[in-house]
């Protein structure tokens, strides 16, 4: 009797230590997304749509909740909140930080990029194979970048001499951009940009023809300039906590690896879709796209041209691989741009 009274209680607790485990293994992982871009952006869209597949393929293992609009972490301060653990996953762009990414500051460069889902398979790749060591108190799930900057502004700019001396909001190299040019840079976040249009602070801003739409700045400004040979990009990292990465199942890191694979496709298209829109926006607005004249074209490119020559000397000089950084974003555009 007593011998199967044990019996019992063995095979009890053996049950009950199986649950327990089963229950800890499908525990879900809670994470949050601090993404600087407000909720009606589409590349906010494209981020929360990233986050809903994981937590689809998982099987609800994991669940992303989102905070759009800079309200966890400040788009300055983003990276920065993920490896503090403010958030556990964050997007936002490097530009945002001018000196605390040199690597990757060479894909921001005026190299004339058709369009935003080139910009993005570059950025993607060029942070995969330059594997940079500024990139390693994180994990880098995957980056993307807007289509070329160009410039927008309240009065008419046709030629360079109609940039001198104008306030232009910038950010990171699209401020050295901005000098180059013969204007004077000033530097804000995106989300304070209308504002500071709206009330004279700024005169004009160089960015993507998206954000006349997706920022609504095409209320405040009333020209864009067409200078696609000195288009710039803006690389935007998608990163996780590196102590959270690693504390999850191998399983779960494998699937939060492919959608982000996948997405880099997602977000480049929909860079390219929100062009297309700006670029109506701003029409029905009354606004005027400007086409620079062939020789135009040429003197703002040769303007710029100094400022990929500074990146290579400051970099090589501090150590870094500038000239391999600047020949590897060449290459990658050429293989996208086919």
């Amino acid at each position: 009797m007593k011998k199967n009274l044990l019996i019992i209680v063995m095979i009890g607790a053996a049950a009950l230590l199986l649950t327990m485990g089963c229950q800890r293994q499908e525990k879900t992982v809670e994470l949050t997304y601090s993404i600087f871009f407000p909720p009606t952006h589409s590349q906010c869209k494209a981020a929360i749509s990233w986050a809903e597949e994981i937590e689809k393929r998982s099987g609800g293992k994991i669940k992303i909740t989102t905070f759009p609009g800079g309200t966890l972490t400040k788009a300055d301060q983003c990276y920065d909140g993920v490896v503090k653990g403010i958030s556990d996953i964050g997007m936002s762009c490097f530009a945002y930080t001018r000196g605390r990414f040199p690597v990757m500051a060479a894909v921001d460069l005026p190299h004339g990029y058709a369009d935003g889902l080139v910009a993005t398979r570059v950025a993607n790749e060029f942070a995969k194979t330059m594997a940079p060591k500024e990139l390693d108190d994180v994990k880098v799930l995957y980056i993307h970048a807007h289509g070329p900057g160009l410039l927008s502004t309240k009065k008419a700019v046709r030629t360079l001499e109609d940039v001198k001396g104008m306030k232009i909001r910038s950010t990171g190299l699209s401020a050295k951009i901005v000098e180059a040019l013969g204007g004077a840079p000033v530097a804000m976040p995106q989300g304070d940009t209308y504002e500071a249009l709206q009330k004279g602070v700024v005169e004009g801003t160089f960015t993507p023809i998206e954000t006349l739409k997706g920022w609504r700045q095409a209320e405040v400004i009333k020209y864009t300039t067409k200078c696609t040979d000195v288009g710039y990009t803006t690389a935007m990292f998608v990163v996780i906590n590196l102590e959270k990465w690693n504390a999850l199942p191998k399983e779960l890191r494998k699937i939060m690896e492919e959608v982000s694979a996948e997405w880099v496709g997602v977000h480049g298209e929909e860079w390219d879709k929100s062009d297309d829109e700006g670029r109506e926006y701003t029409l029905s607005q009354g606004n005027e796209i400007i086409d620079l004249s062939q020789e135009e074209h040429e003197r703002w490119a040769k303007a710029v041209q100094p400022i990929i020559e500074e990146y290579i000397s400051t970099t090589e000089a501090s150590g870094l691989p500038g000239k391999e950084a600047v020949a590897r974003v060449k290459e990658l555009i050429a293989t996208y741009s086919k």
